[in-house]
């Protein structure tokens, strides 16, 4: 009996580059924010394409072709007034479900609303300048987003951390309590 038997049938190529432009089904994995280091600061979303809808077939052209893959929308604070553009988060909070006259008390309320919620986002494919390189990027508007046609969810996340699936960043920058007998030194 043969080790091996070559069969090529299931290689898929592992094309990482920017999604093409189209409404995808996705998942608001992780929303937080961050800062450049000259200080512009943004409320970045993670999405990714869901992989729970392969079955579904006017998704397969997105969703079953793309799934698991990220876009990263940032959503600057204006210049001028140091605010993020409030009616812009308008659009994503309708998108998810969360009812018209909900009061959200602080950004970090805000980040935990919009993490793990589901809704359908036009994805741009653009061209982006920067130092004279020219590449293609996603882009995704606060008002491309809607609401999911499919709301219950069943995505998994992919397993992204080393062996034993510890996450070190779990605790979202809160100290973690470590013994002596947890460290191999």
């Amino acid at each position: 009996m043969a080790f091996l038997t070559t069969d090529y049938t299931e290689n898929k190529s592992n094309d990482y580059g920017v999604l093409p432009t189209g409404n995808y089904e996705m998942i608001i994995a992780k929303a937080q924010e961050t800062s450049t280091k000259s200080g512009a600061e943004s409320l970045q979303i993670d999405l990714i394409v869901r992989n729970d809808l392969d079955g579904v077939p006017a998704l397969a052209e997105t969703n079953k072709k793309y799934h698991n893959r990220h876009v990263f929308m940032d959503n600057w604070k204006r210049k001028k007034t140091n605010q993020y553009d409030m009616q812009g988060f308008q659009y994503i909070l309708d998108a998810i479900g969360v009812p018209e006259g909900t009061q959200i008390n602080s950004i970090e309320d805000f980040l935990n609303i919009l993490t793990g919620k589901v809704a359908k986002v036009y994805v741009k494919k653009d061209k982006n300048e920067y130092n004279g390189d020219v590449n293609d990027v996603n882009r995704v508007a606060p008002w491309n987003f809607s609401k999911s046609e499919y709301p219950q969810s069943n995505h998994q996340l992919k397993e992204t951390t080393q062996a034993g699936g510890n996450d070190p960043f779990a605790n979202n920058g809160q100290a973690v309590n470590v013994s002596n007998d947890d460290l191999p030194f």
